[in-house]
């Protein structure tokens, strides 16, 4: 019996000593799973979207050489009646408004600080249109009629075989995705999951096998198609999203920080939605875009693209708010109202008949509730008719 127990001893000792191993081993990937889990808790949702770094891998994007752009100070405006009822509800984090490109109105919410870069979950589409329109100015993108598996091959045979460019931009691939951030076992938590632990995005956009209509006959969000449009950059040009992203948009703008990237475990920018900025310096982005796309003295976008990538082209259904190459239009648009939209209240907001642009920084946890989304755009535009 004392040999039995001895000999059971070690084999626990082992099996402690095995876990212990694993757990050190695998304690990063553990982490960002928890990370993952606990990212929109009502007590940390604040704090998480401003420190994004501390749980994901990332990959940095640095502001470049350039000097630090202005960004003037005109008259401080009053926001118009409601708007702190407004901020309050939907919890705001930042709200910065320009018009004329002079900073009307700064503000900074809940605890964060001009210095903070949140994150900006979908706003990154439109950064990666704007992109996408600079390489086929440069023409290392043939034709946006160009199916997707030409420059991403691996997608062959999968459910974006005879998807076009076109197609994705305009979140009309037919690709079946659950898009539901409340659905714990949706694809796109099924998505975090994979950055959490590690894996790779490419290898999941592959996966998918199932389409509910063909290509280009019907809108539906779809978030994984952005990824698609970085998996043909990255295959038209043989270079990575970040290091492009860098060179052609954040370095041109003067930029105030460095930024970063989300990435998988291969080290690829999780571009539909992982961009992390200062306030400010996403106001540079959509200065430029309101501008056509020049920023002081250059070009940075084609002014042509801004103008195709902002209209309402994709097959969306009437009543339904119009969607461009990865920014929104809303209903009853003024002319040049457009906008980049994140989960959670982040809004790139831009009206070029007022020239204002509008920052909103969030962590609504609310977003989704009925009217939400259209009641913001409201407040928009009493701001924009207000400065």
């Amino acid at each position: 019996m004392r040999t039995i127990g001895k000999w059971l001893g070690r084999i626990l000792l082992s099996l402690a000593l095995a876990a212990a191993a694993i757990g050190v081993w695998k304690r990063h990937d553990i982490m960002r799973l928890m990370a993952v889990n606990s990212l929109f808790d009502a007590d940390r949702i604040v704090t998480n979207f401003s420190h994004m770094d501390r749980a994901f891998l990332t990959a940095a994007l640095p502001r470049g050489p350039l000097a630090t752009s202005a960004l003037p100070y005109g008259p401080a405006s009053q926001l118009p009646g409601g708007a702190g009822q407004w901020i309050k509800d939907r919890s705001i984090t930042s709200l910065l408004a320009m018009k004329d490109g002079q900073i009307r109105y700064e503000e900074y919410f809940l605890g964060t600080a001009p210095e903070d870069r949140r994150i900006s979950w979908s706003l990154a589409k439109s950064y990666l249109s704007a992109l996408l329109g600079i390489l086929m100015a440069e023409g290392q993108i043939a034709s946006l009629d160009d199916p997707v598996t030409k420059y991403a091959p691996t997608l062959k045979a999968g459910a974006y075989d005879g998807a076009s460019i076109r197609n994705v931009l305009n979140m009309a691939s037919g690709v079946v995705f659950n898009e539901d951030y409340l659905d714990g076992n949706s694809d796109i938590n099924r998505m975090g999951r994979v950055i959490a632990l590690g894996t790779t995005l490419d290898e999941f956009t592959a996966s998918f096998t199932r389409t509910f209509a063909p290509p280009g006959e019907t809108w539906e969000y779809v978030s994984i198609d952005t990824h698609v449009i970085g998996m043909v950059i990255r295959g038209a040009t043989g270079r990575s999203v970040t290091e492009l992203m860098a060179e052609k948009i954040i370095a041109p703008l003067g930029q105030e920080h460095d930024g970063y990237y989300l990435t998988d475990g291969a080290g690829v920018a999780f571009v539909l939605g992982g961009l992390n900025l200062t306030t400010r310096d996403y106001a540079r982005f959509a200065q430029m875009i309101l501008q056509n796309g020049q920023f002081g003295e250059r070009q940075v976008v084609p002014a042509d693209w801004v103008e195709t990538s902002t209209a309402a082209s994709a097959p969306t259904q009437p009543g339904q708010a119009g969607f461009g190459y990865q920014w929104w239009i809303p209903l009853k648009a003024r002319p040049g109202e457009f906008m980049g939209r994140g989960i959670y209240g982040q809004y790139l907001y831009i009206d070029q008949s007022t020239g204002v642009i509008i920052v909103v920084t969030a962590a609504d946890r609310k977003f989704r509730d009925p009217g939400v989304d259209d009641g913001n755009v409201q407040m928009f535009r009493r701001i924009a008719d207000s400065l």
